[in-house]
């Protein structure tokens, strides 16, 4: 019991810290999905094809993803004009009105969709931490995942790296 307090403890630490982790994928193709927005539309994973996309799972619940959604916003504007895109997913356990108040009060500029399911998690590594965040390149493969809030500055140079690609 003692061992997984520490555990539990060394985590919550590295997440206060600002110590996000990254897997890289091996341009692992993402996974096929069907987005639902707030719109009631749908985007699927092959709709990611021809941008380098940041698909980002969160929660209005998340203190991180809270903190850390300003500087998403910043990272779509700067880079939306060079075929960039960016999609929130929303987690099965967020009440769909938060979704939707936090989408309307923050002005979120990119599309968000609400995983009311789970299979979306589910499908791309079985998402349960917040914020989880993956980037897609312009063939649809994941290049990164990170959880946690990602280092931005590193996070930009791979998205400039990944907008240059053919």
């Amino acid at each position: 019991m003692k061992r997984s307090l520490y555990s539990v403890a060394a985590v919550l630490v590295l997440a206060v810290t600002g110590g996000a982790f990254y897997w890289s994928a091996a341009n692992q193709a993402a996974p096929q999905s069907t987005f639902v927005l707030l719109d009631g539309s749908t985007k699927t994973t092959a709709d990611l094809k021809g941008k380098v996309t940041l698909v980002n799972f969160w929660a209005t619940s998340c203190v991180t993803c809270v903190a850390e959604m300003p500087k998403v916003i910043a990272t779509y504007d700067k880079y939306k004009t060079q075929g960039f895109d960016t999609l929130a997913v929303a987690m099965s356990y967020d009440p769909p009105s938060y979704v939707v108040n936090y989408t309307e009060t923050r002005k979120l500029p990119f599309k968000v969709a609400i995983d009311n399911t789970g299979a979306v998690a589910k499908a791309w590594g079985d998402v349960q931490l917040t914020p989880t965040t993956y980037i897609v390149n312009k063939r649809g493969e994941i290049v990164k995942r990170y959880v946690g809030e990602p280092n931005f500055a590193e996070l930009h140079r791979l998205i400039e790296k990944l907008l240059a690609e053919a």
